[in-house]
């Protein structure tokens, strides 16, 4: 079954290709509309997320962003990654 991760935890979609693209973009829409109460601008970047698992382009760019963002906290961190032999 295929799944997602975000912020730290582990969810699982649709099986349906069809509704895994329903259910990204429907996040998407309602994230522009965030400033109503309920939904928010946190739906933006989980409907990427969610769309990402079909659409290499959005793939691609997920993927960069997850090792930016693993490298940023590792130099945050002060571990430099390699070995200190």
């Amino acid at each position: 079954m295929p799944s997602i991760k975000f912020a730290g935890k582990s969810f699982d979609l649709p099986r349906s290709q069809l509704a895994r693209m329903s259910l990204g973009v429907v996040f998407l829409l309602f994230g522009l509309v965030g400033f109503l109460p309920i939904v928010g601008f946190w739906m933006i970047p989980v409907g990427l997320i969610i769309l990402s698992y079909d659409v290499p382009f959005l793939r691609r760019q997920t993927r960069r962003l997850s090792v930016w963002w693993g490298r940023r906290r590792q130099k945050k961190d002060g571990h430099s990654g390699k070995d200190p032999a």
